[in-house]
């Protein structure tokens, strides 16, 4: 089995960085949620939580939050979640199709497909 960069991460680290914190609500962002900032950082915060306002100055999502810090996605969720729960973010989920909504024909969707293959 390949090992990974997360396998070289020193746990502590990660304790420190949530604060002994294993567990986000899981409701509240998934992994494409669009996350934006609402604020500028300020003295005496969390480098993590400083790192993720400043790229959220245009929407992220989480799964790109998470690679952009290289932390593990549940450890950027409980990061989050601070930042939410203090009103210096936003969440955005994605909008789902409407239901009755009219979908692309599947010959547009090949040739959409074909042009970025040939890219």
């Amino acid at each position: 089995m390949i090992r990974g960069a997360l396998d070289n991460e020193d746990p502590d680290r990660l304790y420190t960085i949530t604060s002994g914190r294993s567990r986000a609500d899981e409701s509240v962002f998934d992994m494409v949620t669009l996350i934006v900032s609402e604020c500028e950082p300020v003295p005496g915060m969390q480098s993590e939580h400083i790192k993720i306002l400043r790229m959220c100055r245009s929407p992220l999502s989480v799964v790109e939050i998470s690679s952009y810090l290289d932390l593990p996605v549940s450890v950027v969720k409980i990061l989050l979640c601070d930042l939410l729960d203090t009103g210096r973010i936003t969440a955005r989920h994605p909008h789902a199709a409407r239901p009755g909504g009219r979908l692309p024909e599947p010959e547009t969707l090949k040739k959409v497909l074909v042009a970025l293959q040939n890219l």
